[in-house]
């Protein structure tokens, strides 16, 4: 009936910033703004001020709240228990500063001469519980479509979702279009069906063209240290000069050999001033001034992507709708908030992120488990990540671009997935594009596809069904075919370090393989411990952590002045696991920049001189470049210092079988004094360090496969990868990631990691003293808004109230309900203060109607509609939490958490009554303090 659609009516307002706002009215009405939820909080038990006031609660709010991810000991808390001294993990929003002044008890028009903008200003929030209303959609069977196991608003930042409760919402999507038996309800089942498909294929396809951008403009940048080229000054160097045709592969002439030039290509030097070939001083001078073009291009390049991903990208900019409005750490006391303005009282400020630095992937792991960190995957990141990026490559720093890439697939696939209302509305279901995202990510980086689902499967991904897995291949197939087709190195390849090897390896090489494991083992271990240790004690213990630009500018210097005289550090991190990974085939021209030993006695002690050189200026570069506050990866450099190493012992082995053929040994060369191929070592050794920094195996197995477009060097790959993770896990147990995590204190829980228990049981972990509300007890909004605000001031602002019912032999379970929730339902019925709230269970849900509870108040007010009671919470309350026994095992605890994703487990006693609740960073702090007395 065209009545009931007022039951979705909505009141309009103008917001402080001049546009029109939409009002809730209702339980079942869409979500409020942000400010006008903490108006009408401080609204509760307070005089309203004079219609039109102006006051500091319509000041700008973006600055209010610096998000980070590091306990504040010092916040205001409740009593505690044992337990919760042990939560690290507190609060993960700040609470920084305290608006004073009077507040209004409805939004008030903007003040004189603020224009009215015809449009809204702001989308609606995502995953909110919100029925798609339709002309053939029956008004019942739409409410019943946001009720069931209760009504969930939004997900605030650096909180975990409730897969459970996504994973009924989907359910209850899918069922109610099975129930449209018509033509149009036929088309609709079929386009949601095929909604997946077309999304991965649009990321697949934006992810590669973003890739080619990249690529194409860190080229141009890098070679930009250099000189320019004549014909256009827009072209990278690979592009100006002519090209030599080496079996159907377009290598650029100056990657032939030092004597060859290009009349195109114009250094700085020549640029600056003549240079005369018979005088030396000269030669000198011009030397010198390719030598300071080189650093200030570079160093110009490196702080314009740390500005950028610092002034962009801080995450106290990113303040949402979504947020709490519960901010001020006085908020409410007493009852009383005074018109006249209050002395200014701020918390200490926590960690601040920056979404763009890094390579992306400790956080997109943390995500993908359901966590939510707001703006990390928005537009203002893809765009500075994509840009900053191919500064910071094309800097010279010791640093790769692969590794981003699976962060910016990652927010074109939150972007893209954002349109289309099946995903937006579910933080579960979006997290199926996240993962095939990752994987046309990997795809674009190293031009595998397969190895691109593997690697989201493997490394990434928390939640990969089937019907993820054959998206993940679809995405990564659009992504790597596109980025084909665009062709970013003019060669024909993914990527500029893809080779073709066509001679087979020998039985007795298993044995030097062998050692690149090891050595790749002992580096990843190695690597893992210094750069977390340079961080914590140098990066962030020192001075240095107030200033991350002049780190960035340090790092860069000496980068600039250690790199410059040698060539192979001089060139840039995928042109130099090219020419080590490449072939030397006789009679080629090309020498892969002198890398080619074709008489070893004479020339291999020079060539191994200068790899040894390149390998500790990258290794050590490496440990200090990771971490700076500017996007960069660690794929490369971890690939370029294991190929080195492998390049190294390749050509030891040539010079060892061309001194001596006869040896049994080498046998099996049959006198053939070309049959040992160094690349082949390089491409193993850099496999074996690339598994022991990230401890990735099947998926880097298959990326080396797609790499060499052959699975004749299967066996060597993976003897060095295994042997490699073997090793490093017995040196350090845990990844560069998941170090990174720590670091950063993100609460990831890892399904994969065993635990022991020992004596420990449930009573160990159980928080007993968290703050509860009792039906019996006069509950009014003044009283829950207060109870909200000490929640929130305790640091637990991503758990909630469990709801209780006195009964003759303890407290029994009613219900729960979110702090996200009870705020949002506290706005709505702020005007009266002393008015009781009501929780009560109601019917089981079966998908069928459930509002057959008290009503009583529907005539009392006229924010009711169609007969739904804004007093009664119990729209909001998970009425069938999950729970479990005090003599469970500490397993069945854990299983919850990793294979349900349950957000809290309530615990009660053998009878039923309840205990006490563990939240899912009460778990994660419980597990942390495990592994240090187990490991």
């Amino acid at each position: 009936m065209p009545t009931q659609r007022s039951k979705l009516q909505r009141t309009r307002s103008i917001s402080p910033s001049g546009h029109m706002e939409e009002i809730p009215s209702g339980p079942l009405s869409g979500p409020s703004d942000r400010t006008w939820r903490r108006q009408r909080l401080l609204q509760i038990g307070s005089e309203p001020p004079a219609n039109g006031e102006n006051t500091a609660l319509r000041s700008n709010m973006t600055d209010e709240t610096s998000y980070g991810t590091l306990p504040n000991p010092s916040q205001p808390a409740r009593k505690k228990s044992k337990l919760n001294l042990r939560r690290g993990i507190r609060s993960l929003q700040a609470i920084n500063t305290i608006l004073p002044g009077s507040v209004a008890s409805e939004p008030v028009s903007p003040v004189a001469g603020t224009p009215i903008s015809l449009f809204r200003s702001q989308r609606p929030i995502s995953a909110y519980d919100k029925s798609n209303y339709s002309d053939d959609q029956e008004p019942n069977e739409a409410e019943n479509d946001v009720k069931t196991n209760g009504i969930r608003v939004w997900y605030s930042s650096f909180t975990s979702i409730d897969w459970l409760h996504d994973a009924i919402k989907d359910s209850s999507r899918r069922s109610r279009l099975r129930k449209r038996k018509s033509i149009r309800g036929r088309i609709q089942r079929l386009l949601d069906r095929s909604i997946g498909w077309l999304i991965v294929s649009i990321v697949g396809f934006l992810t590669a063209v973003v890739a080619f951008l990249i690529i194409r403009g860190e080229q141009w940048l890098f070679d930009l240290k250099e000189g320019y080229c004549d014909d256009g000054w827009y072209k990278a160097k690979r592009f100006c000069c002519p090209v030599y045709e080496d079996l159907a592969v377009r290598v650029p002439l100056f990657a032939m050999s030092e004597d060859e030039t290009c009349p195109a290509w114009r250094y700085w030097a020549d640029a600056f001033g003549p240079v005369v070939n018979d005088s030396k001083w000269i030669l000198f001078e011009a030397e010198m001034v390719e030598y300071i073009a080189y650093t200030v291009i570079a160093l110009v390049l490196a702080v314009t992507s740390c500005l950028l991903t610092i002034k962009l990208t801080a995450s106290n900019t990113f303040v949402t709708r979504k947020d709490s409005g519960v901010l001020s750490p006085s908020f409410g006391s007493d009852g009383v908030n005074t018109k006249a303005p209050t002395t200014q009282v701020t918390d200490p400020k926590r960690k601040i992120m920056y979404y763009a630095a890094g390579s992306g992937i400790p956080e997109i792991k943390t995500i993908l488990s359901g966590f939510v960190i707001h703006g990390y995957l928005g537009a203002r990141t893809l765009f500075t990540k994509s840009v900053g990026l191919a500064f910071s490559v094309a800097s010279g720093l010791s640093l790769g671009k692969e590794g981003p890439f699976v962060h910016i697939a990652s927010c074109i696939g939150n972007i893209v997935s954002r349109f289309y209302r099946k995903y937006e509305s579910n933080e579960a279901k979006r997290r199926e594009i996240l993962s095939a995202a990752c994987a046309a990510g990997v795809a674009v980086a190293f031009g595998a596809p397969i190895g691109g689902v593997l690697f989201s499967l493997e490394e990434v991904s928390y939640f990969f069904p089937p019907k993820v897995m054959w998206r993940s291949f679809f995405c990564a197939m659009v992504a790597a075919m596109t980025l084909k087709f665009l062709d970013p190195f003019g060669s024909g390849k993914l990527v500029l370090f893809q080779v073709t090897y066509d001679r087979d390896w020998h039985a007795y090489e298993l044995i030097f393989f062998l050692f690149l494991g090891v050595f790749g083992g002992v580096w990843g271990a190695w690597f893992s411990k210094l750069n977390i240790r340079w961080t914590r004690r140098v990066r962030n213990g020192t001075w240095l952590k107030s200033h991350p630009v002049l780190e960035v500018f340090l790092v860069t210097l000496a980068t600039s002045i250690l790199c410059f005289v040698n060539p192979y550090t001089r060139m840039g991190g995928t042109e130099l696991v090219y020419n080590l990974f490449a072939e030397c085939r006789p009679g080629s021209p090309n020498t892969h920049s002198g890398l080619c030993v074709l008489n070893p006695p004479e020339q291999a002690l020079p060539v191994i001189y200068a790899i040894a050189v390149a390998l500790l200026v990258k290794g050590a570069l490496t440990i200090v470049t990771f971490g700076i506050k500017l996007p960069a990866g660690i794929f490369i450099p971890s690939l370029g210092v294991g190929a080195c190493a492998g390049r190294i012992l390749g050509i030891l082995v040539q010079w060892m079988q061309y001194s001596y053929p006869s040896n049994p040994m080498f046998r099996s060369c049959n006198g053939d004094l070309n049959c040992v191929i160094p690349g082949l070592y390089a491409m193993v050794g850099a496999a074996a360090s690339l598994s022991g920094v990230t401890r990735t195996t099947i998926s880097l197995a298959v990326i080396m496969f797609e790499l060499t477009d052959t699975l004749t060097y299967a066996v060597p790959v993976m003897l060095a990868v295994l042997v490699a993770k073997t090793v490093a896990d017995a040196l350090e147990p845990k990844g560069i990631y998941d170090l990174v995590i720590d670091l950063a204190q993100l609460p990831y829980l890892d399904a994969k990691r065993n635990f022991v228990w020992g004596h420990l049981q449930i009573n160990d972990v159980t928080d007993r003293e968290v703050e509860v509300i009792r039906v019996e007890n006069n509950n009014t909004v003044k009283y829950l808004r207060d109870k909200l605000q000490t929640l929130i001031l305790a640091g637990n602002d991503d758990s909630g109230f469990p709801i209780l019912r006195e009964d003759e032999g303890g407290s029994r379970m009613v219900g729960y309900i979110g702090a996200n929730e009870l705020e949002h339902a506290l706005s709505i019925v702020a005007g009266d203060a002393d008015k009781l709230i009501s929780f009560h269970a109601t019917m089981p849900y079966s998908h069928g109607n459930i509002m057959a509870s008290s009503f009583s108040s529907a005539c009392e007010t006229s924010s009711i509609m169609g007969g739904v009671d804004p007093f009664d919470f119990s729209y909001y309350m998970d009425q069938a939490p999950l729970t479990v026994q005090s003599n469970s095992p500490l397993e069945l605890v854990q299983q919850l958490f990793t294979k349900l994703g349950a957000r809290y487990v309530l615990v009660t006693d053998t009878d039923g009554y309840y205990e006490g609740v563990i939240d899912k960073k009460t778990w994660l702090t419980f597990l942390g303090g495990l592994e240090e007395r187990t490991d």
